[in-house]
């Protein structure tokens, strides 16, 4: 029961989406010029919402645009109506609905939906990841050299050490390809597929990664912090790879090069 109403929510969250995109709609900012919310942002979570709440009244929620919902369940759905509003907003098609399902403080389920280019990743805890129901796994690149990476830089950030634009440059310097796509959802989906080796991003927020972060581990992938420890959701910083880039990875995002 819990798989099909994260599939049916999903896929409501999505048809909204379809509704607004490239017509007109409101446009808001938060807490930048650039830190967008849409009409298709809060449409496609009060339809999610209601797909959730017919048949789990009393489960948490933690949502990008309502924040949370807390109540005493042991389940949580941690959802990101409309990953990629900035691209959405402006009609390019990288952007989806995305939801991570958490039990007993564990990601056990997670669903990324990009209805414009009719791609529906799901993952569940040790049954493997899929892509419009067929298997996937990650590269099997061995050499950071030989990457091809993503990023996405915040909308704010301190000019320390290591900063966003430094580890770019960095990459760029050894002539390595980063992508910046916009939406870290669909990122992380593109790891676990194979498309992209791997992948760094400095702030993130829940609802971006708890979908992802499962769908890449369940497709064969690693993904930690910063620091080379396993990954939570409520973290900020995130690095998610095949596997056998991954080292050389968290060692180049601080700077070891």
């Amino acid at each position: 029961m819990l798989k099909a109403t994260l599939l049916k929510a999903t896929y409501a969250g999505g048809k909204i989406l379809q509704q607004y995109f490239n017509s007109a709609f409101e446009i808001s900012s938060k807490s930048t010029i650039n830190d967008l919310v849409t009409e298709a942002d809060n449409g496609a979570e009060t339809a999610i919402f209601s797909v959730i709440r017919e048949t789990y009244p009393d489960h948490f929620i933690l949502s990008e645009e309502s924040g949370e919902i807390a109540t005493t369940s042991n389940v949580k759905w941690i959802i990101d109506p409309l990953d990629g509003t900035v691209n959405f907003a402006h009609g390019i098609p990288i952007c989806c609905v995305s939801i991570g399902v958490e039990q007993d403080g564990e990601i056990i389920m997670g669903a990324v939906y990009n209805p414009f280019m009719n791609e529906f990743f799901f993952a569940e805890k040790g049954k493997g990841a899929t892509l419009n129901d067929k298997p996937i796994h990650v590269s099997k690149k061995q050499a950071l050299a030989n990457a091809c990476l993503v990023t996405g830089f915040p909308y704010q950030w301190e000019d320390s050490a290591n900063n966003p634009i430094q580890v770019f440059e960095h990459f760029i310097k050894q002539g390595l390809p980063v992508r910046r796509l916009g939406s870290a959802a669909i990122d992380l989906c593109w790891v676990a597929c194979g498309r992209f080796d791997g992948f760094y991003e400095h702030k993130l927020n829940a609802w971006d990664a708890a979908a992802g972060f499962i769908i890449v581990e369940e497709a064969g992938g690693k993904v930690t912090d910063f620091t080379g420890t396993r990954y939570s959701p409520y973290q900020k910083k995130l690095i998610a790879t095949n596997g056998n880039i991954h080292a050389s990875l968290v060692d180049a995002v601080n700077g070891k090069y």
